[in-house]
């Protein structure tokens, strides 16, 4: 079984992923406590999303639906490239 990422996540949206990433680094250096870190992202994700999906002309509800599954999907997206970076650079660091 094959999962196919473009399945869950609209093509369209994939640009927001990075975008996120760069904000979860932005808040990173903030006085922001790493718990909520991915929460705003969330928050970012699912706005972002809103006033994609508005801007197509969906109806409320539709837009509210599809913004919150879409700008989640993009907001793990983001944090698990995170955590990939990070264990990447802790192998690196731990010689293997």
């Amino acid at each position: 079984m094959q999962i196919d990422l473009t399945d869950y996540l609209r093509g369209e949206l994939f640009a927001l992923v990075p975008v996120l990433y760069v904000l979860g680094i932005l808040l990173k250096r903030s006085p922001l406590r790493d718990w909520l870190i991915p929460f705003v992202l969330c928050g970012a994700g699912i706005c972002a999303c809103f006033v994609y999906f508005w801007g197509e002309g969906v109806g409320l509800l539709q837009a509210l639906y599809a913004s919150v599954t879409q700008g989640v999907l993009c907001a793990a997206c983001s944090v698990c490239a995170n955590n990939f970076v990070k264990q990447f650079s802790k192998r690196n660091d731990s010689g293997e």
